[in-house]
This record gives structure tokens, sequence and C-alpha cells, in this order.
């Protein structure tokens, strides 16, 4: 069951029962590439646009009460997610992200045409380019689009992730904010620490990850909209882009403005940018958090196994009893797919001419994926290995006993030399610290009592 929709390259078939046009199908007939779709955000960012436009129209005369009051309905039920099936475009179609735009413009004409009484589709009385469509462009429209679904997905999805897994990070910290432990630099046995401050390092990196994100948002507030084609505004009223931000903001809950230079808001997407290498940021910490603790949890009777990871499920199909740390594994290979999204972001960023980037899908598509898997990375990692997390303190207090950098401690009081030489002493031996100093003479068993206590060496100013 077909019926006939047309553009300006003729008539085409399009299944009856569909919302969208003739340049919808086009683009499904000729972009059959791959399954990656174009994001529902970016779609439903692109029908947020349109209900602004519609209002805004209205207001200035652009656009007669009854075509805007359809436009609007329509744009609801997509925001409601009624019509999601409607978008079946790939992100594999034109670099503007013309065929999306135009496929958001057909389905609400053809939904506001239905509820005006007509047939689904079509162009009357609402017009997919004419009305929906009204002084703007797929140039302009779209990394708009790209802006709003970015903002949202950090608001609404990434910042609260983060917070959830920094403050279980910080729970776990103050908890054991006294269990002490061997430190390790170069994966070998450094001076003392506290679990605590191990896991408060986390906690600060994390932080300096959110900042960064927060602070790449202002340029992801500005708005292309206003620009039309070439970032000129042609066939845009004055005022038009302004008056756009300040409803999509007001709709959108986001503190969005007019961008100050359209022409670079096209043609560039610094922004964009800026913001996947705060992602980045964020990935490297997770990444560094996962393989910390898969060190820290690895045994459980051959590695370190301080830490004991939640046991979510069976590790192995041949090996009975074995669990692993598969929270961990998760976790920094969407670190990796993170990394490499944010390459290909900073490529096709690059690759703008003259006075537009034709890389926008492809764009919008890696940064929204890293988002959504550091947000449901950051969620799944606390819930299902950050609350569980369990220490052991016996393995912890053994390795301790046994790290032979607590000899750091007597530096000050015989010298490097002296101490180096009763650490070699004990490691060759198998012996301890205690026993090789004192067959040295170096000390009496009473000064390395007094002097090497690691309780005493958490802090600076302990020999003070």
């Amino acid at each position: 069951m077909t019926r006939i929709e047309t553009d300006s390259q003729g008539p085409i078939e399009v299944p009856a029962q569909a919302y969208w046009g003739a340049q919808t199908q086009r683009s499904l007939d000729n972009f059959a590439i791959g399954q990656d779709s174009m994001p529902l955000a970016v779609v439903h960012a692109l029908a947020l646009i349109k209900k602004a436009a519609a209002r805004v129209n209205q207001r200035i005369g652009e656009l007669p009460a009854d075509i805007a009051r359809l436009i609007e309905q329509a744009a609801d039920e997509v925001l409601a997610g009624q019509h999601d099936g409607e978008f079946p475009l790939v992100v594999w179609q034109t670099g503007s992200g013309t065929q999306s735009n135009m496929n958001v413009n057909e389905v609400l004409a053809g939904r506001a045409n239905e509820l005006a009484g007509g047939t689904r589709g079509g162009k009357h009385p609402v017009h997919p380019n004419d009305h929906v469509n009204r002084a703007q462009s797929s140039n302009d429209s779209f990394p708009t689009a790209m802006h709003i679904a970015a903002a949202l997905a950090v608001h609404q999805q990434l910042l609260p992730a983060l917070q959830l897994l920094r403050d279980g990070l910080q729970e776990q910290a103050e908890r054991h904010a006294r269990q002490i432990k061997c430190g390790r630099t170069h994966l070998m046995d450094a001076t003392p620490i506290t679990f605590g401050q191990e896991l408060s390092a986390f906690v600060t990196q994390l932080d300096h990850a959110g900042k960064a994100i927060r602070s790449a948002l202002p340029g992801v507030y500005e708005l292309a909209q206003g620009g039309t084609a070439v970032g000129t505004g042609l066939n845009s009223p004055k005022g038009f882009g302004e008056a756009m931000a300040a409803e999509l903001a007001a709709l959108s809950g986001l503190p969005l403005v007019s961008a100050p230079n359209k022409f670079a808001a096209l043609a560039g997407h610094e922004p964009l940018v800026q913001l996947s290498g705060a992602l980045k940021t964020l990935a490297i910490t997770l990444m560094k958090l996962a393989n910390d603790l898969r060190l820290l949890g690895s045994g459980p009777r051959t590695g370190f196994a301080e830490v004991r990871l939640p046991a979510n499920e069976p590790g192995s199909s041949i090996m009975p009893g074995k669990v692993n740390p598969t929270q961990c594994e998760a976790l920094s290979m969407l670190a990796c797919q993170v990394l490499g999204n944010d390459a290909c972001i900073g490529f096709a960023a690059s690759q703008g001419q003259l006075q537009l980037n034709v890389f926008k899908p492809v764009i919008i598509h890696n940064l929204l994926h890293s988002l959504r898997l550091l947000a449901d990375g950051c969620r799944n990692f606390q819930t299902h290995c950050i609350a569980g997390l369990q220490v052991d303190s016996t393995q912890m207090a053994t390795h301790l006993e046994r790290g032979l950098m607590l000899i750091t401690a007597l530096n000050p009081h015989i010298g490097y030399d002296k101490a180096a030489e009763i650490a070699k002493k004990a490691y060759r031996e198998g012996t301890t610290l205690r026993q090789s100093a004192l067959q040295l003479g170096y000390l009496s068993g009473e000064q390395f009592d007094t002097w090497v206590r690691p309780e005493n060496m958490l802090e600076a100013g302990q020999n003070e």
C-alpha cells in the first residue's frame, strides 16, 4: 500500500501509512548504509526547533495561527515519543543533516494535515518547507539540534550519573580513611597510604572531569539558528535567531543563546569538539579507576587480592567457581570507545569547507554515543561495583608488613645509603626490615619500632 508524494525531483511512492514525504523516501532509497539510525535525541531536538519556530513565526506574523497550532500539536506528539518509528534515516546521509531535517519537516506536516482533517502526508494545508521549515535552513537547524541534544544529554544523563559515582567513591573513601596499606608506584612497593587516600584521588579526578564538562557547556549553549544557509540569515526575519534562542531556552530549560557569529556556527564545531575533549578526560579517569580496581582485586589467591569486587555472575564456562572483574572490563571498554569517538569527532570537525562543515551527522552521532556510554557506565559501575566493594584488611596488612619501602622512614635518621643496604639485605635474604636492620647494627630494636611506624608515614611533617 503506497501513495504518491512529490518534491523538486518529481513523484515517488511512499508507504501509505507513513507520515513522511518524498525527500525522506529518497534518503531511504539512496542511503541504505549500515544500521546507525539518526539519534532520536537529534530528531526530538529538531521537533523542538519546529515547535519554537511555529510560535515565533506566528508571533511576528509569518505564519497563520491555525497553521502554527497544527505544527505545534504535531511537534508535541513527536516530543512525547508517539512517532519515533517515523524517523528511519541513517547517520550516513548528507553531511549537513538536510535529509533528517526534511524527515522531521515532512512528518510534522503529514501529521498536521491529518489533524486538520485531511489525509496523512501531503502538503496542504501545512507545507513541510513553506510552513514547518519557515525562516530556517537545514544548515542552521541541524547544528542547533546538535547543540540542544548534546546539552540535554549532559544535564539529564551524564552529570547526574557522574555525581552518583563520585559520591559513591567518596563514601568508600571515608569508610576506609584509616585502612593503611602499601602504596605502589611503577607497580612496585612504595611508602604506606590509606585506602581512603587512594580512593580520594579518583574523587578529585572525577571532580576535574565534571568541571571540564561544565566549562565546555557555554559554547554548546550558543545556537546557529538564524544563520539559515550560509550564516547571513537570508529568508529569516530580523531578530529571528535571538527570538528562537529565547523560545528554545524557555521550552528546554537550558540557558540557550543566539551564537554571536553564525558563520562560525555553521562552518565549525569547536564547541562540540571541546565537549568531546572533556568527555575524553572523564573516560581517561574511568579507565584508570577500572584498571586499578582490577589490579587490587586480582587473585583471589595469587594476585593483590586487597579488595573484593562484587561477584555478579560466573566468570568462566570451563573453570568452576571463577569470578572475573567484569564491571571493570565493561567500563574500560567503553572508555576506549569514547576515546575513539573523540578521535572521529576531531577529524570530522577539522574537515569543514568554506561556509559549512558537512560532517555534522557523524559528529553528533559519536558525541551522543559517548555521552550515553559514559552516563550508563558511571551509573552501572557505581551500582554493580563500587557500592558492593569490600576491603580485605588482612591482605592489606600482610602486604604492608612485607613492603620494603617502609625503610624510607629511616632516611632522616641513618641516611639513604644505610637504609638502602638494610632493604636490599632484607629482600635478598627474605627477612624483615627489622631483622636486617638489627643484623647490620645500624640501630636498635627500640629505635626501629619508634621510627618505622606506618601510621606516622601518611602525612607530611611526621618527623618534625
